[in-house]
């Protein structure tokens, strides 16, 4: 990469003393629409390498997450042109397309081979709509899911585990299933000591709930629905469902006092104020975790993908973006330019040494990747077994209706969970009636 950057500025170096300007006469802008969070800063640095080599100027422009899904579809229903690109939430696919936001990238992607450079899993969840139709929207930009961190030194300790191994009969280690993760969360439960087992994912605001839930959900071979008919009966209430809810509401009973309503912060301080042995979050916000500065057990904590549910089934829940270019956008052709550029293997790997998380093949599968941080190994192991929650137009309604059916059933004691999946399976099926969507 340095090397062509040197060639490039030599060259234009050259056209300049001789009075001629290489990109003056088709220099441009692109504004490129984001969350303000770290991965945002580490693509603007990544975009400043784009403007080095080409001249066109990219402004990665943010704004809070509490207020990015509006902002956007403000600015989209408006068919304003104030966004060229967009790295947007998977969720957003069926509303974004069906809503004529974002530009067909289908053709695109074929001709640049994606398919073949991308982890396919996020090819399937970040870029096409509708699930397997052949059509896609976006390339996949910022990989994440959720995976896991730990105590490592608690885990060590020679007294627990002998203590463990004395009580369940196996060596206390990284959870090779779920049922080693209960096993583990209630083993380190001391509510005295103010030390608990493990800290999930519960705030039912947004999405929250719903990712903890999926990795027990798809671990435990069990799915939200059938996406290319709208049926969810037998599917989001099936046994293997079930099963899985309950097992996520056991963890619920060792999480630390007052975690009603916790998400990636919570879960993060979990591990830097000694609260808990396990704690849940997206790998995008691990990077807090190695760093001394803003967690005093860095080199204590360890990493791991979810692991199997009772069957060997192995999933996670995804989270990420993928980035598309915004119809109304006046920039297309450079905004096509620029994904070509963003998707070359040497960019993903730029990318990933910046601190952005690729979802290139050949990056993912490399030990340099692997071994670059403690929790590298655990999240290329992910991105090849990640899920999705619906990216249909109607996913917000959704979302709340899972919110609202499976949160008191988790943090408190309402009904069973049978009880709570059938009550969700009618609301679905009600929601996708009144949209015509399961006709």
């Amino acid at each position: 990469m340095r090397k062509t950057i040197t060639g490039l500025l030599a060259g234009a170096s050259l056209a300049l003393a001789g009075g001629i300007s290489v990109h003056a006469a088709n220099a441009q802008e692109l504004t490129i629409f984001w969350a303000e969070w770290d991965p945002s800063n580490y693509l603007q640095e990544l975009a400043n390498e784009y403007e080095k080599e080409t001249g066109v100027k990219v402004t990665v422009e943010t704004t809070p997450w509490s207020d990015f899904q509006t902002k956007a579809f403000a600015e989209f229903n408006a068919k304003g042109d104030a966004y060229d690109l967009i790295v947007g939430d998977s969720q957003w696919l069926g509303a974004a397309s069906e809503g004529g936001h974002y530009v067909d990238l289908t053709d695109f992607v074929k001709k640049n081979k994606v398919l073949e450079t991308m982890a396919p899993a996020t090819v399937k969840f970040y870029s096409e709509y509708p699930g397997n139709s052949g059509k896609y929207w976006s390339i996949p930009a910022e990989g994440d899911a959720v995976g896991w961190s730990y105590r490592k030194d608690w885990f060590e300790d020679p007294k627990e585990k002998e203590a463990f191994k004395a009580k369940y009969g196996y060596d206390l280690d990284v959870p090779k299933d779920w049922k080693q993760l209960r096993d583990i969360a209630e083993f380190f439960y001391r509510p005295d000591q103010k030390r608990y087992g493990i800290a999930i994912y519960t705030d039912n605001s947004y999405d929250a709930m719903a990712m903890g839930f999926e990795n027990a959900l798809f671990s435990y071979g069990g799915e939200l629905g059938d996406y290319a008919n709208y049926k969810v009966d037998g599917i989001v209430n099936s046994d293997k469902a079930v099963a899985a809810l309950e097992a996520y509401k056991e963890l619920y009973k060792f999480a630390p006092p007052g975690w009603a309503k916790s998400f990636f912060v919570e879960d993060n301080q979990a591990i830097t104020e000694n609260l808990a042995a396990m704690s849940m979050n997206y790998f995008a916000f691990f990077p807090a975790l190695i760093n001394e500065a803003s967690n005093p057990n860095a080199k204590g904590t360890g990493f791991f993908a979810n692991p199997p549910g009772p069957d060997g089934d192995q999933f996670a829940a995804l989270g990420g973006q993928g980035i598309s270019i915004v119809s109304y956008s006046k920039n297309q052709e450079e905004a096509f330019k620029f994904l070509e550029w963003f998707i070359k293997d040497e960019t993903q790997k730029k990318w990933a040494e910046l601190g952005g998380y690729t979802c290139n093949k050949s990056v993912l599968e490399s030990a340099e990747f692997q071994n670059a941080t403690p929790y590298n190994k655990a999240f290329y192991e992910t991105m090849f077994k990640v899920k999705d929650f619906w990216a249909v137009p109607e996913y917000a309604e959704l979302l709340q209706q899972l919110n609202q059916r499976v949160y008191p059933y988790v943090t408190g004691n309402s009904g069973s969970a049978k009880e709570t999946l059938d009550a969700l399976a009618a609301d679905w099926n009600a929601t996708f009636k009144k949209y015509g969507r399961n006709q």
